[in-house]
């Protein structure tokens, strides 16, 4: 499961902390050509969100019921300008429709498990 994948939810569960229902896309391209990848994250982006208001997030996954959705991008490489300035347009509109949104830096450690970084 991948960015690549637009119809595919990557992961989907629930932030214990915060009680939310967390849909996780897995991005692992790079930001060298910013737009390209703007466009595939955007079309993923657009999947998660019919899945989330048309329901099926319901059908598919019961314990969303009553929680707040969050979609979360964990990306393999820190975005560009272009990109940063995308990801506030994507938080910003998501959080208008009551989705929240959150883009994380994964950083693989030398032989250890990765380490999931915020990145804003």
């Amino acid at each position: 499961m991948s960015i690549e994948q637009p119809k595919l939810i990557d992961f989907i569960g629930v932030d214990k902390a915060s009680g939310s229902v967390v849909l996780t896309i897995s991005d692992h391209l790079d930001w060298k050509d910013s737009q390209h990848h703007q466009l595939i994250l955007q079309e993923k982006l657009n999947s998660y969100l019919a899945f989330i208001e048309s329901g099926e997030i319901l059908e598919s996954y019961p314990d969303s019921k009553g929680r707040r959705p969050v979609i979360g991008v964990v990306g393999q490489y820190a975005p560009d300008v272009s990109g940063r300035e995308f990801l506030a347009r994507v938080e910003s509109t998501l959080e208008h429709a009551g989705i929240g949104f959150r883009f994380q830096l994964f950083v693989d450690g030398a032989g250890g498990p990765g380490l999931s970084l915020e990145y804003r």
